[in-house]
């Protein structure tokens, strides 16, 4: 009797497994039959990778929900909490932490047309915003209609067309010019270096200093009505080419050899660098060698000795060396003293040679001076070598160029890894809003920014939300001689709206880059920092600019929340220069001084000031002027007819170079941007690199 029951109850499992499995079968085949519709409707795309496919204008970048590789999931860093903020999602809403930036829009939302079209006519900077504006939009066009067309290509031939950046080659930089002198003055006396400098480059000039003439007018000595002097001098600079029109190079090497005419009336070398208009101090070699304890230039002196007429001759004659090392008197070496490197009619052959810590000059075989790399000026932008004054020039030779510059190249700078995209906006406000001043072929400078200070924890739990701000086509003076030029251009336009796609960083400003107009992307700044992120307090700053997030929102907090407040570098009771090539006119500017105003490298508002601006514009009310930090004062003093604001001014926020303890830190290279951020992480103090 037993096994019958036991093979009764076995029959019944196995029924009811049976019955299990067709159950579980049908209920597969049903969620497959809803999943393939899916799929097909709403496309592969929504469950790749790559997130949600992105629309043709270029203005959608879903991120993705799916997870990614290993490799991706180790470079991402554990997610901060935000900071000491409030939650102001409502409790019936399903997710608290809802995104507002979901859609990324590049562009900006500010009205130009309100604040610019429609405006007084008669006013010159506003006509020439007009025209760049209009430019600026037709460019963005173009690049959508490009990219539509791209995509309708590929689609049409299923693949089978390479991509975009596929089928553009980078232009190639030669890895050594030579030009003959009389080639070279027929092009102005300046040799283009498409891609500027790197570690090694070295350039050979052949010349000869011109015979002394009477100088009414020398610069370099003062002299009263009537007289004259005797002058022979040249200028060998390394220029920046890489500017936007109207811009004056940058001096990033000026090399100044007086055979003749110097205040000091003696031969000298000097050497300095210049930027907008802002000379460093100078380095001048007179003929007494460098001090023993000066620091040295990758080991080698500043300045070399050569005899001067006013030696006092107080080392031993060469005669009596000779006469004292044949009777055996003496051991000392004799010192070998060498005339200035330079005369009047004879020919030399120089080179100036980039080393690690700084350029070296040689003069016909032997080491004459050595100049200290100085903050803000790297070798990749050092893109035209120019010689002017008394002198003529026989050949020009530079060797061991680089074959790439980052402009033109931003596949080596730009890091395509999700870690380095920025943060969405969340549906709050945000404490602090940093707009990054950026030109559009800046690309190493952008990525260095993204990489150190950006990596803040402040920024990366969107307690503080930093944006860099470009204009579409900056023009590059140097580019458009050659031929190559408009494709360059093009280049950099296509190259920055791909970068602005995939970090979500970068807000484009539709108007053709040029400096005069500066002005319009602050005021796109104040535009985004109270519509978009809802900030307290509004940060303008270059992308050449090391910011320390958490001291600057601790300066901000020590003044009252319910005060405008105005923080920066400040300049009171500056003038403005009537002339020069940063005359300002009184028609420009009637008045004698400015009012005080914070430097433009780094300066912080309230928001009511930042939206007291934007409506400004919009109403056609708000005055603007050429120089973007002065405009700022102005706009400031104007608020506070109406409202008191508080002044608050710091050394700390550096206008040049790196100081201790600072919170700004202007002209950075990328790579001092990362020694910088390193020695902030592992050191815990601000600590300058002056490595470039």
């Amino acid at each position: 009797m037993r096994r019958p029951k036991l093979e009764l109850f076995f029959s019944l499992r196995r029924q009811r497994s049976i019955q299990i499995l067709v159950f579980v079968a049908f209920l597969y085949m049903l969620l497959v039959s809803f999943e393939v519709p899916f799929v097909f409707n709403n496309g592969f795309g929504s469950v790749s990778q790559e997130g949600i496919l992105n629309s043709n204008n270029g203005f959608l970048n879903y991120k993705p929900f799916v997870l990614e590789s290993e490799e991706n999931l180790e470079e991402k860093v554990a997610p901060i909490r935000p900071l000491d903020v409030r939650s102001t999602v409502s409790h019936h809403s399903k997710h608290e932490r809802k995104i507002q930036e979901f859609v990324r829009t590049p562009l900006s939302s500010l009205n130009f047309s309100a604040g610019i079209v429609n405006s007084n006519p008669e006013n010159g900077i506003l006509e020439l915003a007009k025209e760049a504006l209009e430019l600026g939009r037709k460019v963005w066009h173009n690049l959508d209609l490009e990219r539509t067309d791209d995509k309708k290509i590929r689609k049409n031939n299923n693949g089978s067309v390479a991509s975009g950046e596929n089928n553009r080659k980078s232009e190639e930089c030669p890895q050594s010019l030579a030009i003959r002198g009389d080639v070279f003055s027929k092009k102005g006396r300046v040799m283009v270096l498409p891609c500027g400098l790197t570690l090694g480059s070295h350039i050979t000039v052949v010349g000869k200093p011109r015979v002394a003439h009477a100088e009414t007018d020398p610069k370099i000595s003062l002299l009263k009505d009537g007289q004259y002097l005797m002058v022979s001098q040249f200028m060998m600079e390394l220029r920046g080419l890489r500017i936007v029109d109207g811009e004056d190079p940058p001096r990033i090497l000026h090399f100044n050899p007086r055979v003749k005419g110097d205040w000091s009336g003696k031969p000298v070398i000097e050497q300095n660098t210049c930027y907008r208009m802002q000379w460093g101090t100078a380095q001048r070699c007179d003929g007494w060698k460098s001090r023993a304890d000066e620091e040295t230039v990758d080991g080698l002196v500043k300045c070399e000795k050569w005899i001067r007429d006013d030696d006092n001759r107080s080392e031993e004659s060469k005669t009596t060396w000779w006469l004292n090392r044949l009777i055996g008197r003496t051991t000392k070496k004799m010192d070998v003293h060498w005339a200035f490197p330079f005369a009047e009619d004879k020919l030399f052959v120089l080179t100036l040679s980039a080393g690690l810590e700084g350029y070296h000059v040689n003069v016909d075989g032997r080491h004459i001076t050595s100049f200290p790399y100085r903050p803000g000026f790297t070798l990749e932008d050092a893109t035209g070598l120019s010689l002017n004054g008394d002198i003529d020039v026989h050949s020009v030779f530079a060797a061991s160029l680089p074959t790439s510059h980052p402009s033109f190249a931003p596949q080596r700078n730009l890091d395509w890894s999700n870690r380095w995209k920025a943060p969405p906006i969340l549906n709050r406000p945000v404490e602090l809003f940093i707009g990054i001043l950026s030109a559009g072929n800046h690309f190493a400078e952008r990525m260095a920014v993204r990489k150190s200070w950006m990596q803040h924890r402040l920024i990366k739990s969107s307690n503080t939300v930093a944006r860099f701000f470009v204009c579409t086509g900056r023009l590059l003076k140097f580019i458009l001689k050659n031929s190559f030029g408009q494709h360059a251009r093009k280049e950099v336009n296509v190259e920055l709206k791909k970068e602005a796609d995939f970090f979500g960083d970068i807000v484009i400003v539709p108007y053709m880059d040029n400096y005069d107009l500066v002005v319009l992307k602050t005021v796109a700044i104040c535009e985004y920092g109270v519509r978009r992120a809802s900030a307290k307090y509004i940060m303008k700053t270059d992308d050449d600019t090391f910011v320390r997030v958490d001291s600057l929102l601790m300066e901000a907090k020590k003044i009252p929340e319910n005060k405008s407040l105005y923080i920066g570098n400040m300049n009171y009771y500056h003038k403005p220069m009537r002339s020069g090539k940063w005359a300002v006119t009184y028609e420009e500017w009637p008045e004698e001084v400015y009012p005080p105003y914070a430097n433009g490298p780094g300066y912080i508002i309230s928001s009511d000031i930042a939206n007291f601006i934007v409506s400004d514009f919009e109403k056609h009310k708000l005055r603007l002027f050429k120089m973007e930090d002065v405009s700022m004062g102005m706009w400031v003093e104007k608020f506070s007819d109406s409202r008191p604001v508080e002044y608050v001014h710091s050394l700390k926020f550096c206008q040049f170079g790196c100081i201790e303890d600072y919170y700004t830190a202007h002209y950075q290279s990328p790579r001092q941007m990362i020694c910088m951020w390193n020695k902030l992480q592992q050191r815990g103090r601000p600590l300058c690199c002056n490595m470039r």
